[in-house]
């Protein structure tokens, strides 16, 4: 009897202890999400008063600043709200985000950053669905079934060459032609692309994506850490070629002058990067009025004149005019531990 009783008093301690979000906070995030659904005919104009009345945002995001400058300012202009911009790497903007809502500190309204990394913040229930007039102007394959973050851009991993090293009419139609032993010496790889990996899988099958796979790491291609450097390292002529380069990243070199170009060879691998809002987001109306800027054409134009491929449909883009494979950054999430393995295997541990 005596056991059962402190079993009790133990059970009623725990239950005391646990996490309870305040009642303040619960009931801020069910107004946030009914606002966040809204769509009555007065939506615009009830959206533009309060985001003035609220007069800022709170936005984290891994856009580099020549883009999410540009972008902010932008929005900043047209409708007189102010952005608080914190900018890191995608990493780092996921571990602040949830580490905030963890210890219930309530800062962010709005996350811009790549597809896989939103995920990992959509699962600790962080984001609420929100709609957009400019939700049915989106590619539907980059839009993910769960809705708690929409697509704004698209990255796409491609092949960059150093111009001066390399002429276009060298390169082969697709990857496999690179392990031609005359391209051995001349290859690199970034030291994380493991979605490169599953995404040739994918689209290949298991035999001939692996094959190739296994063939390309017989080749020792030079391994880098990080997109950025790789594409440097291609610009100042130190890697010919760089397999699993983003065309962003070339493209704004190619644009500056520097003696790079981008070529989509089979297979392209293309990632949504996108936004979501804050369930408990602090400035709702103006998290929401952002994230219609952003997926609207005026925002999508100017993440194509910026060089980052938009996610809308209606804006005609000279930046994804081929053939790729969307990957799903849930599906990415669930399998990358399987994928990471083999590729540290094959690149890594060499």
């Amino acid at each position: 009897m005596r056991s059962r009783k402190r079993r009790l008093i133990t059970l009623l301690a725990l239950w005391a202890m646990r996490p309870v979000l305040p009642a303040y906070a619960q009931s801020a995030a069910s107004d946030n999400e009914r606002l966040f659904m809204y769509r009555g005919a007065d939506r615009e104009q009830r959206l533009l008063e309060a985001a003035r009345r609220e007069g800022s945002l709170v936005l984290y995001t891994s856009l580099a600043p020549p883009e999410s400058g540009p972008l902010t300012q932008a929005f900043e202009k047209k409708y007189g709200v102010k952005v608080d911009l914190w900018r890191s790497n995608s990493e780092k903007v996921t571990q602040r985000t949830i580490t905030e809502a963890r210890g219930r500190r309530f800062v962010v309204d709005a996350v811009e950053t790549i597809g896989t990394d939103l995920e990992r913040i959509g699962r600790e229930k962080i984001f609420a669905e929100f709609h957009s007039p400019h939700l049915v102007d989106l590619i539907p394959s980059a839009i993910p079934a769960h809705r708690a973050w929409m697509p704004d851009r698209l990255s796409y991993l491609g092949v960059a060459y150093n111009t001066r090293l390399v002429r276009r009419e060298e390169l082969p139609r697709t990857i496999e032609g690179f392990l031609d032993p005359k391209w051995k010496g001349k290859l690199a790889i970034e030291s994380g692309d493991t979605v490169w990996l599953a995404g040739i899988v994918k689209l290949w099958g298991q035999e001939r994506g692996m094959k190739f796979i296994q063939q390309l790491a017989d080749m020792k291609p030079d391994v880098r850490a990080g997109h950025t450097l790789l594409t440097q390292l291609v610009v100042a002529g130190e890697v010919p070629v760089g397999l699993t380069v983003y065309s962003s990243g070339a493209i704004s070199g190619k644009r500056s002058g520097a003696p790079i170009d981008w070529a989509p060879i089979e297979p392209v691998i293309a990632q949504p990067l996108g936004i979501g809002l804050a369930k408990n987001a602090p400035h709702p109306h103006a998290a929401l009025l952002f994230a219609d800027f952003v997926l609207s054409p005026q925002g999508q134009e100017l993440f194509n004149a910026l060089g980052r491929p938009p996610a809308s449909q209606k804006v005609k883009t000279s930046l994804g005019n081929f053939e790729s494979v969307m990957m799903d950054p849930g599906v990415e999430v669930d399998d990358n531990p399987k994928w990471e393995k083999l590729w540290n295997a094959l690149f890594l541990s060499r």
